[in-house]
């Protein structure tokens, strides 16, 4: 009842790791786990330490080795002879035993290597997309809310419902987004069209300043398509103010470090962007010599 193996220990319905059941499966072993606290269910391998401590390590341990593969060969030179070794009740040996019982029964290999599957229970987010090692990837949107299961190889994410193959994309391992556009809403496929370069674009047609301000939005985002909304919400505001109004408020915006759409739409608002600019007067009491005012060598 090892836990790698058996995630939860039952008398009567154990349950097993799926990704334990896989390889089983790939094999076609049965899993028959033992009951929790019962050694005698599997004395046999239990024996089978037994013999291990008793007569190969008991040979070995005034033995010194120096490598690892140095110990694996005079175990394995062991282990031959206690296979040989006849039994003191029963006639023959293990070996003998093995030849007659075990082999004539065994199957070759699958012709296919076991291939290792990391399984994982998901849920389905609201932009149908499922995580799994900070990447997401795309499922039919009306799975929205679910709960799924990621079977994931080092070529490929398998998404299952219900024992089901729901979807299949190539692995990737960077932080981002695979879509299947098939998988998306009517009124989202539209989106699709939509990228980074398109709306840096736009952005410049309107101002430097408001390209800037929509590469800042793309910026501050681990996924691009993080920022397409903000970055939208900001080019729309030419329809009710006009380009050159847009580009005076990024600039001003750029100016004095704001960084969300809703500062720019309140420039917009109260007109901050018509307000002409006025020199700072530089001839100020902090620029003068004056009593008060105690210098920078006071904080030395």
């Amino acid at each position: 009842n090892l836990k790698s193996a058996v995630s939860k220990a039952c008398r009567y319905e154990p349950e097993t790791n799926q990704t334990y059941n896989t390889m089983a499966e790939h094999y076609h072993v049965a899993i028959i786990p033992a009951r929790p606290r019962k050694p005698k269910d599997k004395s046999r391998a239990e024996n089978g330490v037994l013999l291990v401590e008793r007569w190969i390590l008991a040979k070995i341990r005034h033995e010194t080795f120096f490598t690892l593969a140095a110990l694996n060969a005079r175990i394995k030179e062991l282990l031959v002879q206690l296979n040989n070794k006849p039994f003191q009740k029963l006639p023959g040996s293990r070996r003998s035993q093995f030849e007659a019982l075990d082999q004539p029964v065994l199957r070759p290999l699958p012709t296919h290597r076991y291939q290792y599957m990391d399984i994982k229970k998901v849920r389905v987010n609201i932009d149908y997309h499922v995580e799994y090692e900070r990447h997401y990837y795309s499922v039919p949107h009306q799975l929205v809310g679910k709960l799924l299961e990621v079977h994931a190889s080092s070529s490929s994410v398998q998404v299952y419902n219900m024992d089901t193959l729901i979807t299949t994309h190539p692995r990737k391992y960077h932080a981002g987004f695979t879509t299947n556009t098939a998988h998306m809403p009517e009124n989202h496929r539209a989106h699709a069209t939509w990228t980074p370069e398109r709306l840096l674009n736009w952005g410049g047609r309107v101002g430097p300043n408001t390209r800037q301000f929509v590469q800042q939005f793309i910026d501050e985002k681990q996924h691009p398509e993080q920022a397409y909304r903000a970055c939208l919400g900001l080019l729309n505001l030419n329809k009710n103010y006009g380009d050159e109004r847009l580009e005076n408020a990024c600039r001003l915006g750029l100016v004095e470090g704001l960084r969300r759409v809703k500062n720019i739409r309140n420039i917009l608002k109260h007109k901050l962007d018509q307000i002409p600019e006025t020199k700072e007067d530089t001839n100020t009491p902090l620029n003068q010599h004056h009593e008060n005012v105690r210098g920078s060598r006071q904080y030395h």
